[in-house]
């Protein structure tokens, strides 16, 4: 057996040994992201329940007949009220994670291979962008277009793009001079198909990890800029919203703070578990 068929042999072993912990923690994070899915699908549906008031029922505490997590001030059902603040916890952050990754791609492949002035120029531009603080930013922006939620969202991808633009580009550097792409260019292969059909798909691992944990950073940064009162309107299901409006009610009923709390913690762990897992399996087959 010579040694690459005996490192293909290992990898292969590795990938399918039983009982492995991190196995089992990232089946636990993927149908634990799966079930949050499902909960933002639905939530469009949850809505009108959802922000039903009763005064009659206001200030119920969690355990109430009915009311499993209790109701708020308003006399809103919190279970409902999470279930529907998953739509926009989850939808905006998956916008911004993909929409930052794809001008990374396009920006970073031209930066990383081109070279040159086009490399100078990004690299001018991503330099400028890294020195500005997301919070303040957003704040700004907020009071000169309005709070709006997508324009939020908006402007959350252009201020990720540059930290995904420059590690990118760092993949395709580290690509460029490969034998590969020596290969494809004798053979007179256009620069774009180059890039785009060789280079990125030997970045992808790269691509994958970075995604997912700007996933998780986007939802905590979109939750936070709705605790402040950017993005959402008041009265809209929103996790970071929901924590908001709960402060007042903590000795009444904790559940409405503590519980999207609680989940905006799980879901980014269980997003960071499964990025790293996802990382690992995709260089293995790399290395194959």
């Amino acid at each position: 057996m010579t040694p690459r068929t005996r490192q293909v042999s290992l990898l292969n072993d590795v990938r399918v040994a039983p009982g492995r912990p991190r196995d089992w923690v990232s089946t636990l994070a993927a149908v634990f992201l799966a079930l949050v899915v499902l909960a933002a699908i639905a939530s469009p549906f949850l809505t009108e329940l959802a922000t039903a008031q009763s005064i009659l029922d206001s200030l119920l505490p969690p355990g109430s007949p009915g009311h499993p997590l209790g109701t708020d001030e308003l006399g809103r059902d919190v279970l409902l009220l999470t279930l529907a603040g998953t739509g926009s916890a989850v939808a905006g952050p998956f916008v911004i994670a993909a929409g930052s990754m794809l001008l990374a791609i396009l920006i970073g492949t031209l930066a990383g291979y081109l070279r040159g002035p086009v490399d100078w120029i990004v690299g001018r531009v991503v330099d400028i962008l890294l020195s500005l603080p997301v919070m303040l930013v957003a704040l700004v922006v907020a009071g000169i277009f309005g709070a709006g939620y997508w324009v939020t969202v908006i402007m959350l991808v252009l201020l990720f793009c540059p930290s995904d633009i420059r590690i990118i580009r760092a993949g395709v550097t580290e690509q460029a001079p490969r034998p590969y792409i020596e290969a494809a260019q004798m053979l007179s292969l256009s620069p774009a198909r180059i890039m785009f059909k060789h280079i990125v798909p030997n970045v992808w691992p790269l691509i994958m990890t970075n995604f997912m944990l700007n996933l998780a950073i986007a939802l905590v940064t979109l939750s936070s800029l709705s605790f402040l009162g950017i993005g959402v309107a008041p009265g809209t299901p929103d996790w970071g919203r929901q924590i908001t409006d709960g402060r007042g009610i903590l000795g009444d009923n904790p559940a409405m703070m503590v519980v999207p709390a609680i989940l905006i913690v799980l879901v980014a762990m269980a997003i960071n578990v499964l990025g790293d897992h996802l990382g690992e399996r995709l260089r293995e087959r790399g290395m194959q």
